[in-house]
């Protein structure tokens, strides 16, 4: 997406692997980076002098309650360590993503406030709220422009589940694309706030190119889409494949759903910088049906 809006070689990738997708690699310049090795980040600001850092490593919930140390290592350390690289080498904007999972089994589960009770109960979550504590202190302390929003779970074609707990509303329609029924590990009644991707994208650019005095929140943004549930999600594909089956088997995964949200109030992103969602259920299940039999192998 950035790429798309400025030249292709001022936007610079990274990640602790080459990427599988060549287009990544083609595209413009791409760096191997462990964000946990300062040294190896100053040398990369160094060189390429971004005016930007968009830092999404991290370790997603259902993956960082089974290897809950490294979790909050990176996590954590990742985003001191970009904090305060920024701070040294006057970037002058960084984005980091929070999530939902900052609330915890105390937050109000219907339209959760923007402020109100969190206390996470997952390693994820934990970080996620110690990390928005220490954006907004670096904005206070030390005026760096870092700026956040608060990720439902997210939904695309372009890549497969990476060990969240709302992947199931990814899963789900690859295996409706193969053919193949699906059990979910969530009830069928567990709602969630939901977001496409193209949605994520476009409320991350609006966010980090919105002038600086209209960001209110230095914590992270409330963000929202849409609300549903496995059965709901389900019957919105089967208006495209009848014969689609789902059972459901709920594993750990349904303590994790059930602290979290239901649906958010993002009446503040709405206000402060214009927030608005171009998808909600139907048209996004159109969408991912079209891409995801498009990709399929001839």
């Amino acid at each position: 997406a950035l790429r798309q809006r400025y030249d292709p070689n001022l936007v610079v990738a990274a990640d602790v692997r080459p990427p599988k997708n060549p287009n990544l690699l083609a595209g413009g310049p791409f760096e191997l980076l462990d964000v946990l090795d300062r040294s190896r980040l100053d040398k990369l600001i160094r060189q390429y002098r971004p005016k930007q850092i968009y830092h999404l490593a991290a370790l997603l919930s259902a993956t960082a309650e089974k290897n809950p140390l490294f979790g909050w290592q990176l996590n954590m350390d990742g985003l001191l360590i970009v904090l305060e690289a920024a701070v040294a080498h006057g970037v002058a904007q960084v984005y980091w993503p929070s999530s939902i999972a900052v609330f915890g089994p105390d937050t109000p589960r219907d339209h959760t406030p923007q402020v109100t009770i969190m206390n996470p109960n997952t390693v994820y979550g934990i970080s996620k709220l110690a990390g928005e504590q220490w954006c907004e202190w670096y904005h206070r302390k030390h005026g760096l422009d870092v700026r956040s929003l608060r990720y439902p779970g997210l939904i695309g074609y372009k890549s497969l589940p990476g060990g969240g707990t709302t992947d199931y509303a990814v899963d789900i329609y690859h295996k409706a694309v193969a053919g193949e029924s699906y059990e979910c590990f969530l009830e069928e009644n567990t709602y969630l706030p939901m977001m496409y991707m193209p949605d994520a994208l476009k409320a991350t650019l609006d966010l980090m190119h919105a002038p600086a005095e209209q960001i209110k929140v230095r914590t992270s943004y409330n963000l929202g889409a849409m609300s549903f549930s496995p059965a709901e999600i389900t019957a919105s594909i089967q208006q495209h494949e009848p014969g689609f089956e789902v059972t459901y088997q709920p594993d750990g995964r349904q303590q994790i759903a059930d602290s979290w949200p239901a649906s958010i109030d993002d009446s503040k992103a709405r206000q402060d910088w214009g927030w608005q969602p171009d998808f909600d259920l139907d048209k996004m299940t159109a969408d991912m049906l079209l891409h995801l039999k498009q990709m399929q192998p001839a």
